[in-house]
Parts: structure tokens; C-alpha cells; sequence
């Protein structure tokens, strides 16, 4: 943590990670948990779907955030599930909840920069705007700079030492 400069790490998972939770807090680390879509965890699922629509796995996600408010996590992250589950969560949690693709009934808000700047273009849920179009910019600022390497125009005899 003080080499990268993070102030905590982010665990995907309920109840099956509850142990790690509590070792990694003991050990003086914060722990954000991270429920619904655990994109570090995709190939569990297999697919980037909406969770916990169904209510077997919407009750098992209220259960979990409370197992991760009781092992000691300071917040919680809710991915892409439906927004009247994301505003029971936090309803039935004192710890901040924060949404990416869970609605508006939660404490706070997540975009992933690189989506919401459109340096991304592959990735298109519905809970994504974007905020730019840098994908262009960086596109055809590269485009220019490899047509510049190649005629020799750069760097030009002010750019040199």
C-alpha cells in the first residue's frame, strides 16, 4: 500500500470471502467489498449479465452485504444488478454503498474512466455515458505521430539537443 499509494483494496465476493476479509483487515488493511458483477471474477459467471435478478440470488446479495458490514468492510461496491435491490442493500446497511450500473437509491456513484472518457469503445452497457470521445483523439494523435516518425518530421531540429 505505500509503494502503489492505495488506502485499501476492493474484495469481489459474500460469505466466500469473508475469512480473507477479516485477515486482510487484521493485518491494519481497509477492505471495500464488492458485490453483484465481480468483473475480476467473470469467468465464475461466464458473462457480463445483470445479477441477482432472480430472487434466490437477490436475497443471497442482502445477506452478503450484511456478512461484509459485519466482518468489518468500510463500504460496499454494487455492479450491474437491479435498482430496487441496490436501494434494499443500502437501506439494510450502514456502511456507504456505491453503485456502478445499480441505480440511483445508493450513496454514491462509480464510472470506470476509461469508459466514461470513450477511450473504450468495446464496452457498452446501458448504465454507461460516456462524457467524451477520446478514443479519436488518441487514435488519430497516434496516427499523426507514427506519419511523422516515418517522414522524419519529427523531432524536428527544435526538439533536438
Amino acid at each position: 500500500m505505500k509503494e502503489s499509494g492505495a488506502h485499501a483494496v476492493k474484495m469481489e465476493g459474500g460469505r466466500e470471502v469473508c475469512e480473507s476479509v477479516s485477515r486482510i483487515l487484521s493485518a491494519g488493511v481497509p477492505v471495500m467489498g464488492h458485490l453483484g458483477l465481480t468483473p475480476q471474477s467473470i469467468y465464475k459467471f461466464g458473462t457480463y449479465v445483470v445479477r441477482a435478478k432472480e430472487e434466490e440470488e437477490a436475497n443471497r446479495l442482502v445477506e452478503d452485504a450484511k456478512l461484509l458490514e459485519d466482518t468489518g468492510c468500510f463500504a460496499i461496491v454494487l455492479e450491474k444488478i437491479p435498482a430496487i435491490l441496490a436501494t434494499k442493500v443500502a437501506a439494510s446497511v450502514k456502511v456507504p454503498i456505491i453503485g456502478i450500473g445499480a441505480g440511483n437509491g445508493v450513496d454514491g456513484q462509480v464510472l470506470v474512466i476509461h469508459d466514461m472518457l470513450g477511450i473504450n469503445k468495446d464496452f457498452n452497457p446501458r448504465f454507461l455515458r460516456r462524457y467524451a470521445d477520446l478514443y479519436e483523439i488518441i487514435r488519430s494523435s497516434t496516427q499523426q505521430y507514427i506519419n511523422d516518425v516515418k517522414s522524419k518530421d519529427f523531432p524536428s531540429d527544435k526538439e533536438q539537443y
